[in-house]
Parts: C-alpha cells; structure tokens; sequence
C-alpha cells in the first residue's frame, strides 16, 4: 500500500514509519524535513498535499501540537493550540483526504494517554485526546467507499523518556515496538471507530 506518514519527523512518527515501511511504501508529510511540506491546520495546505501526494491507501497522522501550562494560566489562546493543531489539524487530514484515498483505505490519527491518566499542566492535550477519540468512533460510521478510520492513543514511550520522563512520574513507559505494532494494526487490519490504547 501506499501510506502517506503525517508527522515522521518526531518520537511517535519515527516509530510508525519503521513499522509501517516493512511492507508498505511510505510518503513523509510534515511542517519540515518531509516528501510533502503540509501545515495540517490549514485546509488549504492539507487539500495541496493529497493533490502532490495522489491516490494512497492509507493516511496516518502522528502529529499535533498541545500547551502545556496550568489551568489558572490558561487563556481561550493558548487552549485554542491544541483545538486548532491537533484536533482541527488531524480532523482536516480526514476532511479533505476522504475524497484522495481509495476505495477501503484507512485513516489513522493519534491522540495519547493524557485524557485518562492526567498529569499536571497537561488539560490542553487531555481534551486534545478525548476530542478526537469522540470524532473516530463518530466518523467511523459515516466512512465513505469502505474507509475506515482508527485512533492510537500510546502512553508516554520508552524513546520519550530523556525529554518527557519529569512530566510521566510512575507512568509505565511504552516499548517502541508495541507502538509501532498498533499503528500496523490500524492500516493493515480491519478495525473501524476505535481508541486503540497502548499501555
């Protein structure tokens, strides 16, 4: 198949990309460093990739910015980020990609583990997480031409330790081959409208 990656470039995308390349030819998208440079924010950018890009098969988004400050800093701005980049940013992949993918392809976002194992100054990515997990399993019923369409949600990886560890305290932290196997799961399987939780 042919997939095209959306965020390779970071922890997760790298992740994906080795695991989905096995067997699959893979397209990079991304704000930098990507086959296809793509703002996912902006339709416009979104709707001119999958024109460069042509027929895939499967389109998979490992990317989404969130705020992290706490609540009593939080402005309608700054939470408007994580609505804007990884919620709107991902739903805009589906959007505009529903018409670019072929008959039975599939569409795989990513959330995290943040909207059901909170952490401090993380309320941005947690309804970041739960917005899109409420779109998948509505969206899956209204796929079109057989498409489907799935969420990982990881816990914080093993890879992301040395950044993100301080943040994770006693969270168990995530091999990177489960991650990858999910994502596997979601383009060559036949799962629709689901959360699929890597813990």
């Amino acid at each position: 198949m042919n997939v095209l990656l959306i965020g390779a470039n970071g922890d997760i995308g790298t992740i994906a990309k080795v695991a989905l390349s096995e067997r699959n030819t893979v397209i990079t998208a991304g704000r930098s460093k990507a086959d296809i440079l793509v703002d996912m924010a902006d339709p416009k950018s979104v709707e001119a990739m999958y024109k460069t890009a042509g027929r895939v098969d499967a389109v998979v988004s490992t990317a989404g910015d969130a705020h992290f400050a706490s609540l009593q800093e939080h402005t309608q701005e700054t939470f408007m980020i994580g609505l804007r980049q990884k919620v709107m940013g991902q739903i805009n992949l589906v959007l505009s990609g529903m018409e670019h993918i072929s008959d039975g392809g599939s569409f795989t976002l990513t959330s995290g583990v943040l909207d059901r194992d909170p952490v401090p100054m993380a309320t941005n990515a947690a309804a970041a997480n739960g917005a899109l997990g409420g779109f998948v399993r509505a969206a899956a019923i209204e796929m079109p031409r057989g498409q489907r369409i799935n969420v990982v949600s990881p816990g914080v990886l093993e890879a992301s330790l040395p950044r993100y560890g301080d943040w994770f305290r006693g969270h168990d932290p995530v091999p990177s081959d489960r991650v990858g196997r999910a994502y596997v799961k979601c383009v060559e399987g036949s799962i629709n409208g689901e959360v699929v939780i890597v813990s």
